[in-house]
């Protein structure tokens, strides 16, 4: 709705009809290939620990409901829309492509400075000694928010050359909805470990046993 009352039209958008079906082919290709690198990562126990995120710590239910519904529509829909939608096409259209990757990109990494700060009270690599704690949570936040500006240039990128806001949607789902689903099921496999008691996740009134 903004971004039509700014005078954008529907391809500026990304949401053009034209540009749907390449857009789908793009994004299908992108959740392939990040499914594929993501198990893998979940295979090699070295790289399984990058997973262990309490906040997903989950069940079946919970995890599938997280990255089918929560996510798409909680996370990835709006951030797709006011990025690489409403704010991307403005500036594309008065300032070119790169400036308008670039300037949202930058934003997108910013946007993440308050999630970065969850993530550092709830992912197991970056607990440890308190005198160590504000170093970690540091390093993490500056390595999230420089990761999220990366992704933010790829994400834009897909936007650009596919023309279609549905590229970038698919392969933001498939980073956070499947690292989700993958996260639930370490919890699951690594139950068993010493100092990994098996957990459980609620949906609404209803509790959830970890992956079996």
């Amino acid at each position: 709705l903004i971004g039509r009352m700014a005078g954008l039209t529907w391809p500026e958008l990304g949401l053009g009809l034209p540009t749907l079906q390449r857009g789908t082919q793009v994004a299908g290709a992108a959740a392939l290939t990040v499914a594929m690198l993501i198990a893998i990562a979940v295979a090699i126990p070295i790289t399984r620990g990058a997973f262990r995120d309490t906040r997903y710590r989950l069940g079946l239910r919970a995890a599938l409901y997280t990255s089918l519904v929560a996510i798409p529509l909680g996370t990835v829909l709006f951030e797709e829309m006011a990025f690489r939608g409403v704010l991307w096409g403005l500036l594309d259209r008065d300032f070119g492509v790169l400036d308008a990757t670039v300037a949202s990109a930058c934003l997108f990494g910013l946007w993440h400075m308050l999630p970065a700060l969850d993530l550092a009270r709830t992912h197991t690599s970056v607990r440890g000694a308190a005198t160590a704690r504000p170093r970690r949570v540091a390093i993490t936040v500056l390595a999230t928010m420089a990761f999220t500006t990366i992704a933010g240039v790829v994400f834009a990128e897909l936007r650009w050359r596919s023309g279609s806001l549905v590229a970038p949607i698919g392969l933001h789902w498939a980073t956070n909805g499947l690292g989700v689903l993958a996260a639930a099921r370490v919890w699951a496999i690594s139950a068993g470990d010493a100092g990994t008691p098996q957990a459980s996740a609620s949906v609404g009134s209803v509790t959830q046993p970890a992956w079996q």
